[in-house]
């Protein structure tokens, strides 16, 4: 290390006690570096956080479920706490009907009556025909070419056009292309091979990923920015990348989230951890009961947490990057300069401007070069 660095305390100045920031911070004190952690919240964990309600811990930023098929990733978060099996399967809810989740067999006696896998994907494969397109370009598409008409308009258009507050057919196709749709009685949704969440909870996951790491919270970067930054040799950011530089070419869109918990004096609510609603009069996109995420909970109540998507505006916490033509192509200038920015490293889906689950995100931070 030169003199030069020598003269700073840390080594890393992490922007972020999300997920990203997190591993990162992880390798790097193992590594033996010097590191330093800010978040401009007052806990750690970014969505990933919990809150304790007698028992019942609640996502507080909606449900996370971990799942890969990369067995190396899975062994790594192993490392670090163990995680429990949990295999995620929602139901939607149609104007009070229910159906299965994933697109299965069960969906589709649901919808059409008892039938064959064999009818069903004829069934499909005549409205995809109907409907006539080959090349899709759009989400609507994309998702009539994936499961026919009568499953696109009762569980896909609702839902997605309230989660992004844009017609289906503004919206690009690779959204939707990572769907299951399956012709066996299945309702596993995730097709991925490990899947799990920590025992005890994200927050103990967190928390020994920044064991050794100096953390300070309530920290804004923006409004310290060059005292922090001189404090280290390399910067890795997990905030939002227009931000970093200014808006320089413009503000990027996002999706936000407001949640909307209640307590109810019963042990079981709906008696499943996720509910998706899937007409647009409904005006949320689902509600989670988030005491079956954990099957050894014993709370005498539940609580359940609406969930309503909103367009983001400044204060509000930006979830989703918005896949559509203008977003697409200005975040491909901010990534453009920002691989041009030396000594920092950015990371995670602000600071990239994508939708990665958690397990990409992981990935992503193992390979970071340090």
């Amino acid at each position: 290390m030169s003199q030069q660095s020598n003269s700073k305390p840390y080594d890393y100045l992490i922007v972020g006690a999300g997920l990203f920031g997190s591993v990162v911070a992880y390798r790097a004190t193992q590594a033996g570096k010097r590191v330093k952690v800010v978040d401009r919240r007052d806990h750690i964990g970014g969505n990933l956080y919990c809150v304790d309600s007698e028992g019942i811990a609640i996502h507080r930023y909606g449900a996370h479920i971990f799942h890969t098929s990369d067995k190396q990733v899975w062994q790594w978060v192993n490392s670090i706490v163990e995680f429990v099996p949990y295999i995620n399967s929602p139901v939607a809810n149609y104007k009070g009907r229910l159906y299965n989740l994933p697109f299965n067999m069960n969906t589709f006696c649901q919808l059409w009556g008892d039938m064959t896998p064999a009818q069903a994907k004829a069934k499909i494969e005549q409205q995809r025909a109907e409907y006539g397109t080959k090349e899709p370009q759009n989400l609507e598409q994309q998702a009539i070419s994936l499961v026919g008409t009568d499953i696109y308009h009762t569980l896909v258009k609702g839902y997605t056009e309230k989660q992004w507050g844009r017609s289906c057919s503004e919206l690009d196709p690779s959204i939707i292309r990572r769907l299951p749709v399956r012709f066996t009685f299945d309702n596993n949704y995730f097709n991925d091979t490990y899947q799990g969440i920590p025992r005890g909870g994200y927050n103990q996951f967190i928390t020994k990923l920044l064991e050794g790491a100096e953390v300070e919270l309530n920290c804004d970067f923006f409004a310290s920015r060059e005292a922090l930054e001189s404090q280290a040799d390399k910067i890795v950011y997990t905030g939002e990348i227009d931000r970093y530089f200014d808006y320089c070419f413009g503000a990027l869109e996002y999706r936000t989230l407001r949640f909307e918990d209640e307590r109810i004096e019963s042990e079981n609510y709906q008696g499943v951890a996720v509910m998706n609603f899937t007409d647009l009069q409904t005006p949320y996109t689902r509600i989670i009961e988030h005491r079956h995420f954990d099957r050894s909970c014993t709370a005498p109540h539940t609580v359940i947490t609406r969930e309503y998507p909103e367009e983001w505006s400044a204060g509000s916490e930006p979830y989703y990057p918005i896949g559509d033509t203008r977003n697409t192509a200005l975040a491909e200038q901010y990534r453009a300069l920002a691989a041009d920015t030396k000594g920092v490293i950015f990371g995670g889906r602000l600071a990239e401007y994508r939708y990665y689950d958690m397990h990409q995100i992981v990935k992503k931070a193992l390979e970071v070069e340090l």
